[in-house]
């Protein structure tokens, strides 16, 4: 565990922040003292009614009437109810500046680029919500999007939250079953959809995938299409399908009557990956969502009017819905369609350059990636601008940090940040006040009660655990679609300590607070009972060259769990002896001799769900000839073809 930071920041950053300013505003208020960021935090999780309410009127949480309490029912876990009396509307909260500041900033890897005003898109909002709510879209719909990351995706949301109904969406990369696992449960009034996408130089339709999900939900009357890749695209073949010039309001709108409703109202349907069934669907509610965002993106990410936010990101990702919420805080919110190496690895840098880019969100993946091109953003583009770097979609190792300070920049606060869908936020994220450690989340997050848990169910410190949390936080699903005794949801969460959320990741608190993340709890390797995370094995493994991509899962073995590595590499090599023990030595000297594979064999692709996530249940699964159900929830599944009937694993 390293000692010294790689990062501190400058008296007057710390000092300036928005963290900074609410630790003095609870000292002043609660008569307390708050000396740094463990003391707020302490307060946070002592006092979590009074700490939500603070953070709703910190961010200036617009609500036609107030709440009467932030919490009732804390004691519940789930059952808490979280902002009760409150009438909102989440869309209202995004559109509530009207200016001619940048709101949408848009470009993609064929060139195309375009701006919207916060002023502009209030009224393409107003345009486009006048006639859903026409054909009776309201506060019991559902509206549902198959679309790339552009801005007509973001108006579409606003549009459907103004009046109250739920949004959920998939990126267009998915597949005819991917999408109708998750729709067809949901049963949406509406569709948006483009009629394709650009990625790695090429375009994709959508139109015919978008005609086969029409076809199968009955429910959908009206399917809105964007011709956004071919302005001239046929868009009969769609049933019900209208363009989405012809079907919003022309001319000056009226102003936007937003539907007030409760704090609890359902906002968004997000999806669990599906690789063990038909994806979860997970209801989320509008009150809680937004101020667990706007504690994130105001206080652990310092955004403000004058940012310029970017994460690399599909609609099929909680990521852009988090990055979509910025709009709250009055930024400049920057979407991205294509692929980040296309033309080059500098893409995302030069529009980083050119959009003066103050926060740039990307992946573990991306930076190992970057790092391995051979690119130095540093030394090729101007990012004075930048301040902030976000990574997550799995653990930053150490040397993914040293990277990003050598070779992007120096000076700025790199955030390594971890939590998931199923609360559309962060357990584990960035403190604008503190310092940076290679290969460490700065702290667990304001009024989230995370521990690490041994399998007794108690704390511990400086040592592996689960990664629970012990006390509700209000961006919780409210439930589970089609779950009504809420089975579902308890199984997915409760089962193991009752009462307590059990997250799935592997993780280790430190003295500090800084926590690490060892990758999920239900794929951790337990040879000879030692209890290893997958994501150490990546950390050491794919920083080699001669290694692409890799996946690691434990075989039951004579009695015992033998730990395989699957390595993917660069096109034209091949799996030798000499790198075999090349990369056991790499193991055993920065790692541990438990750690060191007792296989190690080529495969041809590593699995991917649809959100890029390693599937290594899956490919457990296949070694040891159990089934594996819903293989379109993957990005790439025949990549799985490969681990059935390996014959070295049978010997």
């Amino acid at each position: 565990m390293p000692e010294n930071p790689i990062w501190i920041p400058s008296a007057d950053r710390a000092e300036n922040s928005n963290m900074a300013r609410f630790m003095r505003l609870i000292a002043r208020k609660y008569n307390r003292e708050i000396s740094g960021y463990s003391s707020l935090r302490k307060w946070s999780i002592q006092n979590i009614n009074e700490f939500w309410a603070e953070v709703w009127e910190f961010t200036q949480i617009m609500a036609s009437a107030p709440f009467t309490s932030a919490v009732e029912d804390l004691d519940k876990m789930p059952g808490a109810r979280w902002f009760p009396g409150a009438r909102m509307n989440f869309a209202e909260n995004l559109l509530r500046f009207r200016d001619g500041q940048p709101a949408i900033v848009f470009c993609n890897e064929a060139g195309l680029s375009a701006v919207m005003t916060h002023e502009e898109l209030y009224k393409e909002v107003a345009s486009l919500a006048i006639p859903m709510k026409e054909m009776g879209v309201g506060p019991r719909s559902r509206v549902a999007a198959f679309m790339p990351n552009i801005p007509q995706t973001v108006v579409a949301m606003l549009a459907a939250t103004s009046l109250g109904a739920t949004w959920s969406s998939c990126s267009p990369d998915f597949g005819v079953k991917g999408v109708l696992d998750r729709f067809a449960q949901i049963r949406p009034d509406l569709l948006f959809t483009a009629d394709g996408y650009f990625f790695k130089g090429r375009h994709h339709g959508s139109l015919e995938t978008a005609a086969a999900i029409v076809k199968e939900i009955p429910s959908i009357r009206k399917t809105i299409v964007v011709p956004y890749s071919s302005p001239d695209a046929d868009i009969g073949s769609v049933p019900g399908a209208v363009s989405y010039a012809d079907f919003k309001m022309q001319g000056e709108p009226p102003d936007l009557e937003f539907a007030q409703l409760s704090a609890s109202h359902p906002l968004y349907i997000m999806y669990s990956s599906g690789t063990t069934g038909l994806p979860k669907c997970m209801v989320q509610s509008a009150g809680g969502i937004l101020a667990n965002q706007l504690k994130e993106l105001a206080l652990h990410t310092d955004v403000n009017r004058d940012d310029v936010i970017f994460y690399f990101t599909t609609c099929g990702w909680m990521m852009w819905n988090w990055l979509v919420c910025a709009l709250a805080r009055g930024a400049a919110i920057v979407l991205y369609d294509g692929a980040p190496f296309h033309p080059g690895p500098g893409a995302l840098w030069k529009l980083a350059e050119d959009r003066r880019i103050t926060i740039f969100g990307t992946s573990a993946g991306y930076l190992a990636a970057l790092e391995k091109s051979g690119l130095e953003p540093a030394k090729e583009y101007d990012l004075s601008s930048l301040k902030t770097i976000l990574s997550t979609g799995s653990p930053l190792p150490a040397e993914g940090f040293e990277f990003v300070y050598a070779h992007i920049k120096g000076d700025l606060q790199l955030s390594s940040i971890s939590g998931g869908t199923d609360l559309n936020g962060c357990f584990a994220l960035g403190d604008p006040t503190g310092a940076v450690y290679p290969g460490e989340l700065q702290c667990r997050g304001l009024g989230m009660a995370v521990e690490a848990y041994d399998r007794k169910g108690a704390p511990v410190y400086g040592q592996r655990g689960e990664l629970v949390c012990v006390k509700p936080f209000p961006s919780m699903p409210l439930y589970f679609w089609d779950d009504p005794d809420g089975r579902k949801y308890h199984h997915a969460y409760f089962d193991t300590y009752p009462g307590v959320w059990r997250h799935g990741d592997y993780i280790e608190i430190n003295h500090r607070g800084g926590v690490v993340i060892h990758g999920r709890s239900d794929a951790t390797l337990n040879p000879g009972g030692v209890r290893i995370g997958t994501a150490e094995i990546y950390g050491e493994v794919e920083r080699m060259d001669e290694v692409e991509d890799s996946l690691a899962v434990g075989q039951q073995w004579k009695g015992d769990i033998r730990v395989i590595l699957f390595v993917k590499l660069p096109p034209g090599h091949t799996l030798t002896d000499e790198l075999r023990e090349k990369i056991k030595t790499r193991i055993r000297g920065n790692l541990s001799p438990r750690h060191v594979p007792a296989m190690i064999i080529q495969a041809p692709d590593i699995p991917y769900t649809l959100n890029m996530k390693k599937v290594e249940l899956a490919v457990k699964n296949m070694i040891e000839k159990k089934p594996v159900v819903n293989k379109e929830a993957l990005a790439n599944p025949a990549a799985l073809d490969f681990f059935g009937g390996i014959k070295e694993l049978e010997q």
